[in-house]
C-alpha cells in the first residue's frame, strides 16, 4: 500500500533521471509541490530540501523512557486509515491531470523513450493492483500468507533453515503469494539452493514488476544494470530501483544511496545519499540484538590469490577441530573462545547458539566470569534454545560483575538502565558502565554515550557522547556508527557533516542481514562456481560494497565468468567494478585501473590516465606496485616526459614501502646504473661503444627477462663451481 502512497512522488525521480541537461530550467522541489497543490490535496508529507524520501527523524536518545532496542521512527507508514483512505481516494484522473501538467509546463523531462514507454504501464499497474486489492483483501489467502511469513521467520533465525524456508516458500507460491514467487525467482538468478535459471528469474520479475511486487521491481533493476541476461540499460535500471526504493525496499535504497554517494549514473548527491541510507540504517538498528549482530566478513579474492601472507579471517578447519578436542577435554580457554564464536559469528564460524550455550555452561562450572557473563546475555536476550529470564541473568551478570568482568558489569547496567527485571536506577547503571567502560568493554562504552546524550542520571553532555559513542565504534558496534550518524547528521553536539553521516549511515547499512550474501559467495567461488559467486558478489556491488565490487572486478578479470562470451564484454565490466572499487580508496583496484588504461584492457590505450591512477595510488594510499610502475614510466617516458632521476625516486619509494619490492627494484636499479654508464660514454664521444652496449636498443622492452637469465646462469656457474670440503 505504500507504494501507491508514493505515486506522485515518482515523478520528482523522473526530473532528475531522465534529464539531458541541467540548468536554471531544472525542475526543483518547490515547483513540484506548487504543480502537485493546485492538482488537489497532497496525500504526503514533502520535505523541503529531500528530492525523493521524507527524512526519517532520528530516535531520541533523550527521552526518559529510552528503548531496550532501536526503533523505526516511521509509524505513521503502517496501518494509519486516515493515510490508507487517502491513498484509496487516489483515481486515475488525478494521475493523468498531474502527468500532463509536467508534460505542458516541462516537455524536456517527458520527451525520453524510456520515461513515455514505462511510467504510463506503471500508473496502469498500481490501480490495476488497486482493484484487485480492493476486490480480494477481504478473501485474502491466509494460508499462503502464514507459510510465507513462516518462511521469511526460518530464513530468519540465528542458524537459519534455508532448505525449509524454501521448502516453504515453494508452497505459499502454489498457493499463489506473490511475494513467495518473487523470493524463489531470486532464489533461481542466484543457483544456490535451486538450478541457476536465469531466463526464469527475468520472466518471473517481469511478470510481478507489472503488477507493483518490489523485489520484483529490484531484481529487474539488477538485471539491467548488470546486463545480466538481458541487454544493458541505465534507464530501465533506475525506474525499476526508484519503484523498488519508493515500497521501502532496503536493497534498493541502497542502490540508489550509493549512486547519489558515488555519482554512480546519477549527480552527486549527498543529501539523497543520506536520506536513502538513514533509511535502511533505521532497519538494521532496530534489528540489533545484545550480541551486537553478526560479523561482516569481508574477504578480497585479489589479496587471498595473489598475496601469500593475507589472512582471510577465517578459521582453518584443522584448528577449529583442534580447538574443539580441547574443550571437550576441559579446556576453559578454548570453552569460552568457542562459546564466544558461536555465540557472535566471524571468522567463518557459523552462529549456532545452541553450541554457545553448552561451551558456556561448561566453563561457567569452571568458574569462568567470562562464560557466566555471556550467560547472563543469553538469557537477557533468548532464543530458540534459551527462554528470556530476567531473573537468571541479573544472577548471572552479578556473579561476574563480582569477580570484575566487564561484560557483567555492563550486563547489570543495561538492566538497571532499561529496568529488566529490576527498578529502573541511573545512578546504578552509570556506575556499573563507567567500571565496563574503563576497562574498554564496547557495551559499557556505547550506553555510557547514550546516557550522556539523553542526561540520564547525568549531565547532558555531547561532547562526552561523542567520545564513547567513537571509543564504541573502534570496536565495530553497530549501534555506536548509527548514534554517530545521528549526531553528525543532525548536528548535535558537532558540526553537521553530510558526508560524514552519509559514510556512518552507509558503514550501518552494510551491516544488514544481507551482508551474509558476502560469505555466501565465497563459499561458492571455493566450491567451483564462479558464475553463481559473480552473480551475488555483482548485486552487493550494486548496493555499494566496495569487497564486492573489487571480487566481482577480479572473477571478471581473470575470465572465470561465462555469463558472457565476449572477452572485451568482460573487460569492459571488470573496468567498471575497478572503478568504483577504486573510487571507495581501495589501492589495488586503482592499480588494475591503470593496468588496464596501460595495457588497452576494456578501452583504448591510454599511458596519461594509467599514470594518473598510478600516482593517485602511490601518492594517497602508498601502494608499491604503483610506485614501481610509475618509475617504470618515468624511465620510458610512457605518458610523460622521459626522467631517470624520477625513476629512481620512484623505484627507491617502492622498495622502502614493501619489502616485496626490494627484488625487482633492485633489477631496474641495475638497468638505470647502466644507463648512466652508457651515457657517460656518450657523452665522451664514444659512440661505436655506446651502440655495442646500448641494452634499450639491442634487447628493447624484454631487459628485464635478459638480465634475470644472466643472472641466474651466474648463480649457477657460482653454486657449480663451489669446492667440496
Amino acid at each position: 500500500m505504500f507504494r501507491r502512497r508514493n505515486i506522485i512522488l515518482l515523478f520528482l525521480i523522473f526530473s532528475h533521471i531522465f534529464c539531458e541537461k541541467k540548468d536554471e530550467d531544472d525542475l526543483n522541489t518547490e515547483e513540484l509541490v506548487q504543480i502537485y497543490t493546485e492538482a488537489d490535496e497532497p496525500i504526503v508529507e514533502i520535505v523541503k530540501g529531500a528530492d525523493v524520501i521524507k527524512i526519517v527523524p532520528a530516535p531520541d536518545l533523550s527521552k526518559e523512557e529510552p528503548r531496550f532496542k532501536v526503533e523505526t521512527p516511521d509509524k505513521d507508514v503502517q496501518d494509519d486509515s486516515k493515510i490508507r483512505r487517502k491513498i484509496n481516494s487516489l483515481d486515475t484522473e488525478l494521475v493523468k491531470m498531474f502527468y500532463k501538467s509536467l508534460e505542458d509546463k516541462y516537455p524536456q523531462y517527458t520527451t525520453n523513450k524510456e520515461y513515455q514507454n514505462i511510467l504510463p504501464k506503471f500508473i496502469d499497474s498500481q490501480h490495476e493492483e488497486k482493484k484487485t486489492d480492493e476486490n480480494d483483501e477481504p478473501n485474502q489467502n491466509k494460508e499462503a500468507e502464514d507459510i510465507y511469513k513462516k518462511a521469511i521467520e526460518m530464513f530468519r533465525e540465528v542458524r537459519p533453515r534455508k532448505i525449509e524456508g524454501l521448502q516453504a516458500l515453494l508452497k505459499a507460491n502454489e498457493l499463489g503469494h506473490k511475494k513467495a514467487k518473487a523470493l524463489i525467482a531470486w532464489e533461481y538468478l542466484f543457483g544456490t539452493e535451486l538450478p541457476q535459471n536465469i531466463t526464469y528469474a527475468k520472466e518471473t520479475f517481469e511478470e510481478l514488476a507489472a503488477i507493483g511486487v518490489s523485489e520484483a521491481h529490484m531484481g529487474l533493476g539488477f538485471l539491467y544494470s548488470t546486463g545480466i541476461g538481458v541487454n544493458a540499460s541505465q534507464p530501465r535500471a533506475l525506474v525499476h530501483y526508484t519503484f523498488a526504493a519508493l515500497s521501502q525496499n532496503p536493497w534498493a535504497q541502497m542502490v540508489l544511496g550509493y549512486r547519489h554517494w558515488s555519482g554512480v549514473t546519477l549527480s552527486s548527491d549527498c543529501e539523497s545519499a543520506l536520506n536513502y541510507y538513514r533509511l535502511v540504517a533505521n532497519k538494521v538498528a532496530s534489528e540489533v540484538s545484545l550480541s551486537g549482530g553478526p560479523v561482516v566478513q569481508r574477504i578480497r579474492l585479489l589479496e587471498e590469490t595473489e598475496n601469500p601472507s593475507y589472512s582471510t579471517g577465517i578459521m582453518d578447519k584443522d584448528l577449529l577441530d583442534y580447538y574443539q578436542m580441547l574443550a571437550d577435554k576441559g579446556d576453559v580457554q578454548a570453552q569460552v573462545g568457542l562459546g564466544q564464536l558461536h555465540y557472535q559469528g566471524g571468522r567463518g564460524v557459523e552462529l549456532d547458539s545452541q553450541k554457545a550455550l553448552h561451551y558456556f555452561m561448561n566453563a561457567a562450572d569452571a568458574g569462568n566470569p567470562v562464560a557466566v557473563a555471556f550467560l547472563g546475555k543469553m538469557y537477557l536476550e533468548g532464543n530458540e534454545y534459551v527462554k528470556q529470564d530476567n531473573k537468571t541473568a541479573f544472577e548471572y551478570f552479578k556473579k561476574a560483575a563480582d569477580l570484575g568482568n566487564p561484560v557483567g558489569q555492563s550486563g547489570l547496567g543495561l538492566m538497571y538502565l532499561y529496568g529488566r527485571g529490576v527498578p529502573k536506577d541511573y545512578e546504578k547503571a552509570l556506575n556499573f558502565f563507567t567500571l565496563a567502560a574503563d576497562q574498554g568493554w564496547v557495551d559499557g562504552q556505547l550506553h555510557l554515550g547514550i546516557m550522556y546524550f539523553g542526561g540520564l542520571g547525568v549531565k547532558r553532555d555531547y561532547k562526552l557522547a561523542n567520545k564513547y559513542f567513537t571509543l564504541a565504534s573502534q570496536a565495530g558496534h553497530v549501534l555506536a556508527f548509527y548514534n554517530l550518524a545521528q549526531m553528525h547528521a543532525t548536528g548535535t553536539g558537532v558540526m553537521r557533516s553530510c558526508p560524514t553521516a552519509a559514510e556512518l549511515y552507509k558503514n550501518v547499512a552494510e551491516r544488514g542481514r544481507w551482508s551474509s550474501h558476502l560469505m555466501d559467495a565465497h563459499f561458492n567461488y571455493k566450491r567451483g562456481r564462479v558464475n553463481q559467486a559473480f552473480i551475488k558478489y555483482a548485486l552487493l556491488a550494486e548496493m555499494g560494497y566496495e569487497v564486492a565490487q573489487s571480487n566481482a572486478a577480479f572473477l571478471l578479470d581473470r575470465g572465470e565468468v561465462t555469463l558472457w562470451p565476449e572477452e572485451f564484454d568482460q573487460q569492459v565490466r571488470a573496468l567498471m567494478y575497478w572503478s568504483r572499487a577504486a573510487g571507495q580508496g581501495y589501492s589495488a583496484a586503482q592499480v588494475k585501473l591503470g593496468d588496464y588504461y596501460y595495457y588497452g584492457l576494456g578501452t583504448n590505450v591510454d599511458y596519461e590516465t594509467a599514470a594518473m591512477h598510478y600516482r593517485i595510488a602511490s601518492d594517497h594510499q602508498h601502494n608499491a606496485q604503483a610506485m614501481f610502475n610509475l618509475g617504470y614510466m618515468h624511465e620510458q617516458g610512457l605518458g610523460m616526459e622521459q626522467d631517470m632521476y624520477l625513476a629512481k625516486r620512484c623505484y627507491d619509494l617502492a622498495a622502502e614501502t614493501s619489502p616485496d619490492a626490494k627484488i625487482p627494484v633492485a633489477l631496474a636499479l641495475i638497468k638505470l646504473s647502466l644507463y648512466f654508464s652508457f651515457k657517460y660514454f656518450k657523452e665522451k664521444h664514444l659512440s661505436n661503444w655506446y651502440m655495442l652496449l646500448n641494452l634499450d636498443y639491442l634487447l628493447r622492452n624484454y631487459w628485464d627477462l635478459y638480465l634475470l637469465a644472466v643472472l641466474v646462469f651466474v648463480l649457477f656457474c657460482t653454486v657449480y663451481r663451489r669446492p667440496n670440503h
